[in-house]
């Protein structure tokens, strides 16, 4: 797909403005490369400036919340938080044996949610994808393939990578989706101006379960609620089956609370038609 179909698919792209972070990185590297062409007897310091910037970069490409490499959504604007809402999201579906009792488990407690597809997976089960968007939930963009090795990959990689998991749930769903999430949550230095391009909007999460790690239902459900407040996005999977034991009580549990589950889409809307 070229990248001129993916910006209409995925509707007017963004110009993309580097973090701080990401400049002083360009300057650092540059600066170097002149240092040693004008010194070589300097190269020792040059490679120790460049060691520490990639330092820096991987230590932000392994904090998921982190926004050194870009915007990044780990909690829902204000006007949210203070209509009580809290965002639900689902990871690495859609599942045949899992996704369509989530959907039910969310009908049942009158909630709705995002889903992070996976773009090869949506290929497989259209059907599904389609259901959670008839159900009123909204489809995001979690990669094509998910490969666990993305955050090393290069723009043209990232791209494609985006962009065919973004013309594949489009094209199913019926509507762009308007949120990435890196799989794992580890973000590339290089993703963000591919998102902007694709305008699309990084979101990451406020609070996780590790419901890929734990088995435990009880122990996933206390990581999810120690501190919920409004405003909260949360982080689960619908390709684990132990997801089924957590979500009544979570559901529960944000009733009691006075908390309503909303999908990004609806928690952003203002800001996504800004």
């Amino acid at each position: 797909m070229s990248l001129n179909t993916a910006t209409t698919i995925s509707g007017e792209g963004r110009r993309w403005r580097p973090t701080p972070a990401i400049r002083v990185s360009l300057l650092v590297h540059a600066a170097a490369v002149l240092l040693l062409a004008a010194h070589t007897e300097t190269w020792p310091w040059a490679l120790g400036v460049l060691a520490a910037n990639q330092l820096v970069l991987i230590y932000a490409v392994l904090s998921p919340r982190d926004r050194l490499l870009g915007p990044n959504l780990s909690r829902l604007p204000a006007p949210a938080a203070c209509r009580g809402e809290v965002c639900l999201t689902f990871d690495d579906g859609p599942e045949p044996d899992v996704t369509p009792q989530v959907l039910d488990l969310l009908d049942r407690f009158q909630s709705k949610a995002s889903f992070f597809c996976i773009g090869e997976k949506a290929d497989a089960h259209p059907e599904l994808v389609r259901e959670i968007a008839r159900r009123g939930h909204s489809v995001e963009n979690h990669s094509y393939h998910h490969r666990s090795a993305f955050a090393f990959f290069g723009t043209s990689r990232l791209k494609r990578e985006v962009e065919d998991a973004q013309q594949t749930l489009t094209l199913i769903a019926g509507r762009p989706p308007a949120f990435f999430r890196a799989p794992a949550g580890f973000r590339s230095p290089f993703l963000d101006p591919v998102l902007s391009t694709a305008a699309l909007r990084y979101a990451s999460w406020t609070r996780r379960g590790f419901d890929t790690v734990s088995r435990d239902p009880q122990r996933i459900l206390q990581r999810l609620t120690r501190g919920l407040a409004a405003g909260d996005v949360l982080l689960l999977h619908d390709s684990v089956p132990v997801v089924l034991a957590v979500l009544p009580a979570l559901l529960g549990e944000l009733a009691a609370r006075g908390l309503r589950a909303v999908s990004l889409e609806a928690a952003c809307g203002d800001e996504l038609r800004d």
